[in-house]
């Protein structure tokens, strides 16, 4: 038998150095991002920038369903054998061709009830669909790239996407432009080069040299496109519910509290929303080594570890440069009514509770991305569906025990979602089986949860007890080891 393509094309796996391309990755993106909704904030008028935006939320949300978990199987199954990844990323393809008809009609109708004179903005609302789509497609072949190893590859496509987009709201910027068809036609042009470059850079890495292997290498679930959709069936489901589970407690501030209240925490929220770039890309560089892995419970064991330990160095970093980053960002990017305490609590003050929550989905990480890579899909889905009711349960509870303050509301609605991370962490360790970890680490996940949550309520309170946190960095050299690490 002749020698795995794999061996060829794909490179080993290694979390922190996937992770390092990723989370860089996603920074520049983030950051580009804020430079065009600055941008696109200052060309457009209010009415024609909020059209575009309802519609890319629209179809974005329901062009999730598009995606039918197929790219994660992917990303799990991928490493196992990278000869066939190529071939997999034109049958997810196909697939997902066929199911995306009635889900356009769908978005479309929804766009014409949602929006007022839909006529006028039909070209807007057409662009937006293909920016949609076009994301949506860009996923098979960097998930490809990811469990091939080529990370790296990945993270370029993210920032050529990016870049294509706010260089055309610049250019249009500079020239005058008002209007909200051009930008979102530059917006389009950035998706598509984000696309198109990763599927260039996927036939480069992946295009197999041999047709010597099967379907089966990938998984059994790979032999017919029914198993293969059943067995994506709960990613998918989970995609559709997932983005409740960082929106509830806006929709209940927004309900019993009003829009006022629910902007204020927005802004708070979006601090918190850009750091999850980091748990996200370690997460997305881990799942394919699971999946590699799970059926070898040593070698799946290991791996958490090292993953855990570069959770935990990241920590501090991400605790302390997260919380003196946006003591000083906020009040410079925000009107002074979301900083000043005029109309509740400080959106800084807010930050501070919601950081507490960001420290425990990082912690998160692997034991969620263990769920992800399991023998049984279904149990991740319910995972996340236990976490939104959850959530809502004790988003209903806190919030609308103290809405008659604002103020009181508000610090409700950030210790929920703060709550509503800790449930996410120990339900996933549950549900994964992980606890022997825990006891084996006791002293690192009590030292870490303590002090996150003694350092947060320093900077809330801007007392000395923020320097506790300090202590977090004796992590840092084993999280150095583990990124170093080639052995996962």
């Amino acid at each position: 038998m002749s020698e795995p393509v794999a061996t060829q094309t794909g490179r080993d796996l290694n979390m922190g150095r996937d992770s390092s391309w990723l989370i860089g990755a996603d920074i520049i993106a983030v950051f580009l991002a804020l430079i065009g909704q600055v941008v696109l904030t200052r060309a457009l008028i209010t009415e024609d920038y909020g059209i575009f935006i309802i519609a890319l939320d629209v179809f974005a949300t329901t062009f999730l369903i598009i995606d039918l978990g197929l790219p994660t199987i992917l990303t799990r199954d991928g490493a196992n054998c990278v000869n066939k990844i190529w071939d997999a990323i034109w049958r997810i393809y196909r697939i997902q061709f066929i199911c995306m008809i009635p889900f356009i009609l769908v978005a479309l109708l929804s766009v014409t009830i949602i929006v007022d004179d839909w006529t006028s903005y039909f070209p807007v609302i057409v662009t937006c669909m293909l920016v949609a789509l076009a994301h949506i497609f860009s996923y098979a072949p960097r998930s490809g790239l990811r469990a091939a190893g080529y990370a790296w590859m990945e993270a370029c496509t993210k920032v050529i996407e990016r870049i294509g987009a706010v260089a055309g709201y610049l250019a249009l910027y500079y020239f005058g432009s008002e209007s909200v068809e051009s930008y979102a036609i530059a917006f389009l042009i950035g998706a598509l080069l984000g696309l198109s470059s990763a599927i260039l850079l996927a036939k480069f890495a992946l295009k197999p040299t041999s047709n010597d292997s099967s379907w089966q290498d990938l998984d059994e679930c790979w032999i017919d496109n029914k198993s293969l959709i059943l067995q994506s069936l709960p990613f998918a489901i989970t995609l559709g519910i997932l983005p409740y589970v960082i929106r509830i407690e806006k929709f209940i501030v927004a309900g019993t509290m009003g829009v006022d209240s629910a902007a204020l925490f927005h802004v708070a929220q979006i601090a918190w929303l850009a750091g999850l770039v980091v748990p996200q890309a370690l997460r997305a560089a881990l799942l394919p080594i699971l999946g590699q892995r799970r059926n070898d419970e040593k070698k799946f064991f290991t791996s958490i570890e090292k993953s855990l330990d570069l959770c935990f160095a990241i920590l501090p970093i991400g605790l302390f440069g997260g919380a003196l980053l946006i003591q000083f960002l906020l009040p410079v990017a925000f009107p002074e009514q979301y900083t000043d305490s005029s109309i509740g609590p400080s959106a800084v003050e807010l930050f501070m509770i919601l950081l507490i929550g960001w420290c425990l989905t990082l912690i998160a990480t692997p034991s969620y991305t263990a769920l992800q890579a399991g023998e049984n899909p279904w149990k991740f889905t319910l995972f996340i569906g236990f976490v939104v009711v959850f959530g809502t349960i004790i988003g209903f509870l806190l919030i609308g025990s103290m809405a008659n303050s604002p103020t009181r509301g508000l610090y409700g609605a950030a210790i929920a979602s703060t709550l509503t991370s800790a449930f996410l962490l120990f339900s996933s360790l549950h549900l994964a089986k992980l606890w022997v970890i825990v006891r084996q680490r006791k002293t690192d996940f009590f030292a870490a949860v303590t002090l996150i949550s003694i350092t947060c309520f320093g900077f809330a309170t801007s007392s000395l007890l923020a320097l506790s946190g300090l202590v977090l960095f004796m992590f840092v050299p084993r999280g150095w080891r583990a990124m170093l690490a080639t052995d996962y």
